[in-house]
């Protein structure tokens, strides 16, 4: 990972906020470069990753008495933001850093789900505190409905291709969770009405390198064409398994599928984030996420 910095350009003009994510960026930054130094990689990586969630979690007390304070009218659905960080992905993220006892790629992933999530939780939901921009999280799912969905994936993932998940973020923003490639499937359904959603399934590559090697019983080293259509063909069978268990696909017609770069998804995000958008993490095998655009 590249290096990271504190920019001018994250100044919301709230002291105590600003003071707080230059802290956060200094101490995501020397964890980057702990993270390169073996002799002291794993020991000084796992004390500095319990002082970025103690930090962060006091940061977000403050952050939400600011918000309190001058009444901010999106302070619920910012509120969830911190919520899901706080008790799902960095529990997530510091579960996979245990198991792989603070290896570099579970570093790695910790530090891109990080940084990531904090770019663009400033420059989007804690600029829109002080009106310079618009929150993107408009629509929310109720916690029953996310629940479910979430159980479908988790069952299916299992069942068909053999991989145990767990739930890193009920809140994916986009954030880059890959240290190598990253393969994206769009899949564009056909209600009866005739209205249209999209379907992003998206895997770290290592996933799925790993996963249809373990179907082959062979080793998988790159990403061709025969690669690429098979999980294809999978990713249209995923989907029509979690319809079984969520309705998300109920009396609709897949259009069509096709391949997009990490990038295009992105673009997808610009001017609002999917009401469904998941991350998990598969045990050490990689990340996966899971978004509906409507």
């Amino acid at each position: 990972m590249t290096e990271v910095k504190w920019n001018d350009r994250f100044n919301l003009g709230v002291g105590v906020i600003d003071k707080a994510h230059q802290r956060l960026f200094s101490i995501v930054g020397k964890l980057i470069a702990l993270n390169e130094d073996e002799a002291k990689q794993q020991h000084a990586c796992r004390e500095g990753v319990k002082y970025f969630k103690s930090y962060t979690i006091k940061h977000f007390a403050e952050e939400e008495a600011y918000m309190q304070s001058i009444q901010y009218s999106g302070y619920d659905m910012h509120k969830i933001l911190h919520d899901n960080m706080r008790d799902k992905t960095l529990p997530a993220l510091e579960m996979e850093l245990e198991e792989q006892n603070y290896s570099v790629e579970s570093v790695r992933h910790f530090l891109g789900i990080c940084v990531g999530w904090l770019t663009g939780h400033i420059m989007i939901e804690d600029f829109a505190i002080t009106g310079r921009t618009t929150n993107k999280w408009v629509h929310h799912p109720s916690e029953d409905e996310m629940a479910s969905l979430e159980k479908a994936i988790i069952q299916v993932l299992h069942d068909l291709l053999k991989i145990n998940a767990h739930i890193v973020s009920e809140h994916y923003s986009g954030e880059d969770f890959s240290s190598g490639n990253t393969i994206c499937f769009r899949l564009i359904y056909l209600s009866q009405e005739g209205k249209r959603f999209q379907v992003f399934l998206v895997y770290e590559e290592r996933m799925v390198l790993n996963t249809l090697g373990g179907m082959l019983g062979r080793q998988i080293k790159k990403t061709d064409k025969t690669v690429l259509y098979t999980i294809k063909i999978l990713s249209q069978q995923f989907m029509d398994w979690v319809g079984k268990h969520f309705p998300i696909t109920k009396d609709c017609q897949l259009e069509k599928s096709d391949l997009l770069t990490f990038e295009q998804l992105l673009r997808t995000f610009d001017k609002e984030y999917p009401p469904y958008s998941l991350l998990f993490s598969t045990e050490g095998k990689g990340y996966f996420a899971f978004c509906v655009k409507k």
